[in-house]
This record gives C-alpha cells, sequence and structure tokens, in this order.
C-alpha cells in the first residue's frame, strides 16, 4: 500500500494533533510533527518512473510515552511503510522527540 503525504497527515492527526513541521502556537503534549526530509526518484530511459519521498514523524512526549510510540508503529506497519526509530530527549524544553524515519513511494 501506498500513501500520499496528505494520506499520512490524515492518520497521524487520529493518532494525535498532527502539524507539518511545527506548530504555530504552544500545543499541550503529546504531539506529532512531520517533515519531509528528502526525495529521490528511479529513472529509466529519461523517464522517472517512480519518485520516493523520506518523511520524518516526531512524537513531542513529556514522559516516555510507549502506548503513543506503539500507535505510531501499528499505523505505519498496516500500511506496509519501512521505518526506522530514534529517540532523544531536549533537554531545553524538557522533552521526548521520537522519531520515525520513513519512506513513501508515489
Amino acid at each position: 500500500m501506498t500513501l500520499t503525504l496528505p494520506q499520512l497527515a490524515q492518520k497521524l492527526n487520529a493518532i494525535y494533533p498532527t502539524a507539518y513541521s511545527h506548530f504555530k502556537s504552544g500545543q499541550p503534549l503529546p504531539f506529532i510533527c512531520y517533515l519531509v526530509v528528502s526525495g529521490d526518484t528511479f529513472a529509466a530511459d529519461n523517464t522517472v518512473l517512480t519518485e520516493s519521498t523520506y518523511v520524518d514523524i516526531e512524537l513531542y512526549s513529556a514522559t516516555k510515552n510507549l502506548a503513543a510510540e506503539k500507535k505510531i508503529k501499528d499505523m505505519l506497519k498496516e500500511n506496509e511503510l519501512p521505518w526506522s526509530y530514534d529517540e532523544i530527549f531536549i533537554e531545553d524544553e524538557g522533552v521526548f522527540k521520537c522519531t520515525f524515519s520513513t519512506k513513501l513511494i508515489n
């Protein structure tokens, strides 16, 4: 199954409030931001056959939130999207940021 960027946003918003890149005002935790980090194409005979969009999905929470992480992982699995995972604690903000990196094939 392939998803478009708007479809991915809709599925993420069903989990927690979601914004592209950032919210314009303060947002209560937890919330999700997603961002296109790069793109790629596969071409043959001077024709682009497929386009890939690499997206980072960032979950922000006050504490380690296994339930929220599982919701995102389950959504990615249900939509057959490959993903990798990274986590950091942002001391200045006092929040955990869990990043799921995935690839959408258009």
